[in-house]
């Protein structure tokens, strides 16, 4: 799983990328950092769980920590992105108590930010206030 995302994550943004280990294992990450921009917010990249490791929580955990890191950095909000298509990681976020932004149009019953990556790369944008109860 090491493999799945460059480096320059662990690296450049080690105290927000995260790997949860299991039994000599990598049982999932998370890459995350702090915006530049908007030193208030932070931001999840990318998360992923070993098949191996599923329905054990490890990706709710990871998210949690990051949510701990992130606190007394000044985060007061945590914001990710992903494809409308990909209806496990839509309901992940939902499950964790995330919302979905406004955005350009309706599919199915979810807000779509229309073009958000790029033309025909539709993104749904969530939003989580840290503090707030779960």
């Amino acid at each position: 799983m090491r493999d799945m995302l460059p480096k320059l994550f662990f690296v450049h943004f080690r105290q927000t990328s995260l790997i949860a280990e299991a039994s000599s294992h990598v049982a999932g990450f998370v890459t995350g950092f702090v915006s530049q921009t908007f030193p208030e917010e932070a931001y999840i990249h990318f998360i992923g769980v070993n098949p191996q490791f599923r329905r054990e929580n490890v990706g709710r955990t990871l998210c949690e920590h990051f949510f701990t890191v992130v606190r007394p950095l000044g985060c007061k909000v945590v914001r990710c992105v992903t494809s409308p298509v990909n209806r496990n990681s839509v309901a992940f976020w939902l499950r964790m108590g995330f919302a979905t932004e406004p955005a350009d149009v309706n599919v199915d019953g979810l807000c779509v930010a229309k073009d958000y990556d790029g033309i025909g790369e539709d993104r749904v944008l969530f939003v989580m206030q840290l503090g707030v109860k779960r």
